[in-house]
């Protein structure tokens, strides 16, 4: 695998740490599980790590040197791509991988230059450039050359693994039909997330629990806004830096104010980044789970709050017209809409017995449809068929 921003030894909760390094480390994880040795190329952020580290059984998560040993935004990574690339040339002419799987576009580009010329190539984007844009005009001035690279990645890759329908969608309007593309959502860890042992909350507030990464994208000022029509309830915000760091984040301090300007300052609380097991203890804790982000690729976070057995008021956008069921595991609402959220979150807190058997819904579609164990199965379907098709290129030349 390469995932060139996105390792899975990295803290979540940065800016450029969210969904892709969970997916990374827990596809891998479960691809070992089912008898599969995994590497993971990722750039070295820091000067003191070994160049490999044994991640789990059978995982090895290897360090690539391209420019600073320390953390770089994900939008100043392009000029360091050929370096990496470099690398991942050298070390695939002296042990040619089976598979490559490369996640995002930077590592798609890198992947498709250093590959050896028999071994196939498995893309799964991530996040589109042309949906970014849309979304986000202001998003950057790579936004030409992500687009061609894009392009190219569709056009050169054995297979491509998006994780919802709407990412098919627009991939065929970028060129994608008739390509094969392979729906295989992310996953969810159901021995961290599931219901069994929640606790109420103390305050004697209703409550609503919303994990992201402090980027305006996400939609968490929508749902501060929102709570202001939601009374009796308090708001818990995980993500971003450690608690001790937040209050040098810029979207933090943006956050805040709004909370003040809109008189619901005493019924937010910002927790900073938190391990998993904390995450997954504040999502049973809660009524209800908020993702409304603008966009959002897939979205693991309605998936876990799923499978611990909580409605989602999601954001009818990319991978939640897949996981959220309307009416049956949670709600959905335009996105960048708080007077609808607001309508939504009532709805769902004056309604107990409707609140509970969606959550009870959500867990069973949860344990059914997203263990990690049934992703990676799906995932090493594509593995196996492009494998099929390049040894049968292989005999017929």
């Amino acid at each position: 695998m390469v995932s060139e921003h996105a390792s899975p030894l990295s803290p979540l909760g940065g800016v450029d740490a969210g969904g892709q390094n969970v997916h990374v480390g827990a596809l891998a994880t479960n691809l070992a599980a089912l008898g599969h040795d995994v590497e993971v190329f990722t750039r070295r952020t820091d000067g003191t790590s070994p160049d490999d580290v044994r991640f789990a059984e059978r995982v090895l998560v290897r360090h690539v040197p391209a420019g600073p040993a320390e953390p770089v935004s994900k939008d100043h990574l392009l000029p360091l791509i050929p370096e990496f690339t470099n690398h991942l040339r050298a070390q695939w002419q002296r042990t040619p991988p089976d598979v490559i799987h490369s996640h995002f576009w930077m590592s798609g580009l890198a992947a498709l230059n250093a590959r050896p010329t028999t071994t196939p190539l498995v893309h799964t984007y991530h996040a589109l450039g042309v949906v970014r844009q849309r979304h986000q005009p202001d998003s950057g001035s790579l936004v030409a050359v992500r687009d061609r690279v894009e392009r190219r990645i569709l056009d050169e890759s054995d297979a491509i693994v998006a994780t919802c329908t709407d990412e098919v969608r627009e991939l065929g309007k970028i060129g994608g039909r008739g390509r094969q593309i392979d729906v295989v959502p992310c996953g969810v860890d159901v021995s961290m997330f599931h219901p069994f042992g929640a606790c109420k909350s103390r305050t004697g507030l209703r409550r609503a629990v919303c994990v992201s990464r402090l980027v305006p994208r996400k939609g968490i000022a929508d749902a501060i806004k929102a709570l202001a029509a939601v009374p009796a309830t308090e708001l818990i915000v995980i993500g971003g830096p450690q608690d001790s760091e937040l209050s040098n984040d810029d979207e933090y301090r943006r956050l805040v104010s709004l909370a003040r300007a809109w008189g619901v300052h005493d019924r937010v609380r910002f927790t900073g980044g938190l391990p998993q097991a904390d995450v997954a203890a504040w999502m049973r804790s809660a009524d209800v789970v908020i993702a409304v982000p603008w966009y959002e690729p897939f979205g693991i976070v309605p998936v876990e709050a799923m499978a611990c057995g909580k409605p989602v008021i999601g954001s009818a956008v990319g991978g939640l017209l897949d996981t959220v069921q309307p009416g049956e595991t949670g709600i959905l609402v335009r996105p960048r809409s708080p007077e609808e959220l607001a309508a939504a979150w009532r709805s769902l807190l004056e309604d107990d017995a409707r609140r509970i058997a969606m959550g009870r819904t959500a867990h069973v579609r949860a344990r059914r449809d997203f263990p990690w164990r049934v992703v990676a199965r799906r995932t090493l379907g594509t593995y196996e068929r492009v494998l099929a098709h390049a040894h049968q290129l292989v005999r017929s030349s």
